[in-house]
């Protein structure tokens, strides 16, 4: 298997080997060293080119196991970008369109409602006035919601059906999503953005239209047209040596195990997740990086073309407006002033209200598990950072992280 590894000298694409290094020093003097993270990998590329790695600690701690350039992640929200991908490659093909209704690939959604006022036991909703259509799912202003919200009676509603972190395990794609488009929506679609299982549901669709499950219709689409071969919703027998062991904070913010979290990925999920279930290394993320950085094509395959990729990668929410002034009290992977959301990526459109030294356009998303990415098509550079620490809001790693990425660039 393909080990992630730097392919330039960082000062021959404008990088400080010396400034990088800063990384590192920063996350073992703030993480590694107090205890608070078990382990990690990160990346920064630029121009097409791996300038530097990283990684330190252990994937396991009671193995004793160090994280290795091959070393296998949960990538959870992170599969988010590469199901959009899927989908809008069927929309290259004619088969799907943006304005297309959500009901006519899962028609449970053509009895949508919308939450009006009321408990979660006794909720009075009332008939939509805007169908929930494609664009609304893959901009997180459908309505929908996640169970882990904790911010409104509809996300209540969604923790009672058993829809909290996970799903309930009589159900596959199909029947958890029916069980959504029976729940109200939070507010009509277009109008609002929270985060939520919109991506879930744009994967079923994905199903519907190949007539394949949505494992097999990402490799098709995805995964082998970039030799993503690591990349799979759960780690095989063979493979599960190389797979981070999963951790969450205990009360002095050191990482300890939950059982039930820790056997995640070692089989193949009932629900096949198209928000948040993917296992992936840093080798085959950074192949989907590249791939979005050049346009849409890597090593001569081209999987979307570059007016798609810069389409999605803009902002699309109402008004060109940004999460801080239109997200609900939402939960998000990426800070909310002067970030935008374009077709399954936060996009950077005010660099100076973000507070952070990324230029406008840059695209990027994370995980529940402290993983992250962005691309910044102007400075022609890449990041990753993987790590298996949930909640990603645990410590405020990626915000911190970007300034010392964008302090190495010297040309």
């Amino acid at each position: 298997m393909p080990n992630i590894e730097a392919t330039v000298d960082p000062d021959e694409v404008g990088l400080d080997a010396l400034r990088l290094e800063r990384i590192s020093q920063y996350l073992s003097e703030r993480f590694l060293d107090p205890g608070y993270l078990a382990g990690y990998l990160a990346v920064v590329s630029r121009a097409g080119q791996v300038a530097w790695v990283g990684s330190g600690g252990q994937r396991d701690l009671a193995a004793g196991a160090r994280v290795e350039a091959d070393t296998l992640w949960r990538i959870y929200s992170m599969t988010k970008p590469i199901t959009t991908v899927a989908a809008m490659v069927l929309v290259e093909r004619g088969q799907l369109h943006l304005k297309d209704p959500v009901s006519r690939y899962i028609p449970a959604f053509a009895d949508a409602r919308v939450y009006d006022h009321g408990s979660a036991d006794a909720p009075v909703t009332k008939a939509l006035e805007t169908p929930m259509l494609i664009w609304h799912l893959l901009t997180h202003t459908a309505g929908l919601v996640y169970g882990f919200n904790h911010a409104h009676v509809v996300d209540e509603m969604y923790r009672a059906a058993g829809y909290d972190f996970g799903s309930p395990k009589d159900k596959d794609l199909a029947g958890v999503c029916d069980e959504w488009a029976a729940l109200p929506l939070q507010f009509e679609p277009g109008s609002a953005w929270v985060y939520s299982v919109a991506t879930d549901v744009l994967g079923r669709i994905i199903e519907v239209i190949t007539g394949k499950s949505l494992d097999l219709a990402l490799r098709e689409l995805v995964l082998d047209p970039l030799a993503m071969k690591e990349t799979d919703f759960y780690a095989p027998a063979d493979k599960t040596e190389r797979l981070a062991e999963l951790y969450i904070p205990d009360q002095n913010l050191q990482p300890v195990v939950i059982p039930s979290f820790s056997e995640s990925a070692k089989k193949r999920p009932r629900v096949l997740s198209g928000g948040g279930g993917l296992v992936s290394t840093a080798f085959d993320y950074q192949r989907f990086m590249d791939c979005m950085l050049a346009g849409g094509v890597l090593d001569g395959v081209r999987v979307l073309s570059p007016n798609t990729v810069a389409y999605m990668t803009r902002n699309h929410l109402p008004n060109n407006a940004d999460l801080e002034s239109i997200a609900q009290d939402s939960f998000s992977e990426t800070n909310m002033a002067g970030v935008g959301f374009g077709l399954g990526f936060s996009v950077v459109v005010n660099a100076a209200a973000s507070k952070l030294p990324m230029s406008e356009g840059t695209h990027s998303w994370g995980g529940a598990a402290s993983t992250t990415f962005f691309i910044d098509p102007k400075e022609e550079l890449t990041f990753s950072f993987f790590t298996q620490l949930l909640p990603s809001d645990t410590h405020p790693i990626r915000e911190r992280l970007a300034p010392l990425v964008y302090q190495s660039i010297v040309a």
